[in-house]
């Protein structure tokens, strides 16, 4: 799983009471995101968007202390090059990898885990984990199928001693030097990268074998393409990867995999046959961002998402259902029209939003503002009545107008835990991982203007800046 923080346009964190509240974020905001300690990148992200609440974590492959996608932590101290050049200069590159790793860190790299750092690391130095690092690749190159007892026995990297092994594309869901790796080994071959983390052990794995109740025909379909719309009811059992990190629902903690097995299978029947999906979530989904409100999901080529989720998304027929399972469970899909917009809500940029022409990319920065109602989980947020949120909200759009900078104005003022602190902007195209939203006024903004726009989150007070 994670390690920090979560983010509002996307969402990450390691601990399992922010990972499961992370869920129902992520899939409320923008769609499962994946979650792994040492191989990805931090939360202050170019295809972010705002802050911390909407990418959630999934289990095994995304977004968390080392999470997210953007601008990376710096390495803090660069160790011994033991990395497998000749691996990574290959040109053969594999469109996706199943890798499992070992995560080997050594006592420098401590600031980049934000407390979260294994003790082993705490007092190892760099050529003990450069040692380490390297007799467990000839360890695995010996024995490729010991990749799982190594795993358990050695890694740092909490969610890989879970046995699943990690999906890896080009898609900035990982550190680039692991994910450059990982796309170049063959099966079974061992390499090692280092990123800010540490040394990663990486060996490739065969693919997973299919689950039988899994629409693998659909599956098989090239991808649209195009972004579309889905509702899902998620179903659970205690075995489950994020069910043992505690990201479960109650209904779901006696429940076999066998009896999940069994409940899907009747209620996938149910939704082909044309029952009313919204009315099954608000009944059996374990989704708590999307079962009792029916709330659809937008899915794009881009969005962070967990992998079989946005795979059996994009494949999809208008109002064709089918099932993926993830980390999380069960995944009955149904793909649905576009629905109606919301009515914008009274502080939002109308007219800004209404601009026929967006760019094609732009940098902004933002401050998120909450209120009772509506909150990334910041006290402040939980605690602001909506009379004074609106004051707020006027009154620093005032002082951003008038020529104030935006930064002090985050610091101060955002519940994002991703920017607010650092004044990191984010880059934003048509295309970016982020909640609608957010981005729909992003790209319509003019150099230096200041708009305000409503998400799940709160409301966002952005400044384009570049």
């Amino acid at each position: 799983m994670n390690n920090p923080p979560s983010h509002p346009l996307r969402g990450s964190g390691r601990p399992a009471g922010r990972a499961w509240r992370a869920l129902a974020l992520t899939l409320a905001a923008l769609a499962l995101t994946a979650a792994t300690a040492g191989c990805q990148k931090t939360q202050k992200s170019k295809k972010d968007g705002a802050g911390s609440a909407a990418t959630a974590e999934a289990a095994g492959s995304g977004a968390g202390s080392a999470a997210g996608s953007g601008t990376l932590i710096p390495v803090v101290a660069r160790g011994k090059d033991i990395d497998s050049k000749d691996i990574m200069a290959r040109t053969e590159v594999a469109e996706i990898s199943e890798v499992k790793h070992v995560l080997v860190a050594w006592k420098e790299l401590e600031s980049a885990y934000g407390g979260q750092m294994d003790p082993r690391a705490k007092t190892r130095t760099n050529d003990a984990a450069a040692k380490l690092a390297q007799e467990l690749a000839e360890k695995l190159r010996a024995a490729p199928d010991s990749i799982d007892a190594l795993v358990k026995e050695h890694s740092e990297d909490p969610g890989s001693r879970e046995g699943n092994p990690y999906t890896v594309r080009d898609d900035g869901q990982f550190m680039p030097e692991f994910t450059k790796l990982s796309l170049r080994l063959k099966i079974k071959e061992v390499g090692i990268v280092q990123t800010s983390y540490g040394y990663h052990v990486i060996e490739r794995v065969p693919p997973p074998p299919p689950d039988p109740i899994e629409s693998s025909e659909i599956l098989r379909r090239a991808s649209h393409g195009e972004s579309v719309f889905v509702r899902h009811i998620l179903i659970a059992w205690k075995d489950a990867p994020a069910a043992r990190r505690g990201m479960m629902d109650e209904r779901a903690k006696d429940r076999t995999k066998a009896q999940a097995d069994e409940m899907v299978l009747k209620l996938a029947a149910r939704v082909a046959k044309g029952e009313d999906i919204v009315k099954l979530m608000a009944e059996f989904s374990e989704d708590p961002g999307s079962a009792k409100n029916g709330r659809p999901y937008p899915v794009s080529e881009g969005a962070n998402m967990v992998p079989p989720f946005k795979n059996l998304s994009m494949r999809l027929k208008l109002d064709e259902s089918g099932v993926v399972k993830t980390d999380f469970g069960w995944h009955i899909i149904k793909r649905i029209a576009p629905p109606p917009p919301p009515p914008p809500d009274k502080l939002e940029s109308v007219e800004i939003l209404s601009r026929a022409t967006p760019a094609a990319k732009t940098k902004v920065k933002h401050i998120l503002l909450g209120w009772k109602e509506t909150n990334a989980g910041d006290e402040r947020g939980k605690k602001r009545t909506r009379a004074e949120l609106e004051a707020l909200v006027k009154k620093t759009v005032a002082a951003l107008q008038k020529g104030d900078k935006i930064e002090p104005l985050m610091a101060e003022l955002s519940e994002d835990q991703g920017s607010a602190k650092s004044g990191d902007g984010y880059d934003v195209t048509p295309d970016a991982g982020l909640v609608e939203p957010f981005k729909n006024l992003s790209l319509r903004l003019n150099l230096k203007e200041v708009g305000v726009v409503k998400t799940d989150f709160g409301i966002h007070i952005i400044q384009r800046v570049e």
